[in-house]
């Protein structure tokens, strides 16, 4: 949500982002919490989602530097679901991945850009996602 205030020039640009262009995608995650503020659906856990889906367990992330357990759980489930479908979904700057190499990624950042536990329920419903993958390219 909050990418709507990010400008096109930088979503939509095919190659990498300077480094004032990424400062100015990250803030993507505050305006989308502030954009969904008044929804009272969203309140409370929904905008900690919101606003807490690129922090990183290595402490590494955005917008707060939050590590570990510090991470909303369900910010910690969303950054896994979102980074599969940036991967797999064609970009400006890249093709779309296939699954596999996606997945690979997510295992590889396992303890480090994700949850392991998180890392390891995406396993366990790996047959089943990539079904409902293949039924929505199919769709």
């Amino acid at each position: 949500m909050g990418k709507i205030g990010i400008p096109d020039s930088i979503l939509q640009k095919p190659g990498a982002l300077t480094p004032e262009e990424r400062s100015q995608m990250e803030t993507h995650t505050i305006l989308g919490e502030q954009m969904l503020g008044g929804v009272a659906f969203l309140q409370g856990v929904g905008l900690q989602i919101v606003r807490s889906h690129h922090e990183r367990w290595d402490g590494n992330g955005y917008p707060d530097r939050l590590g570990g357990e510090d991470i909303p759980v369900g910010a910690r489930i969303f950054a896994v679901a979102d980074t599969l479908d940036a991967m797999t979904s064609n970009r400006p700057y890249r093709r779309a991945l296939p699954w596999e190499v996606a997945e690979a990624e997510i295992l590889r950042q396992q303890g480090a850009q994700f949850d392991p536990g998180v890392v390891r329920a995406f396993q366990d419903a790996d047959l089943r996602l990539k079904a409902v993958y293949a039924d929505l390219r199919a769709a």
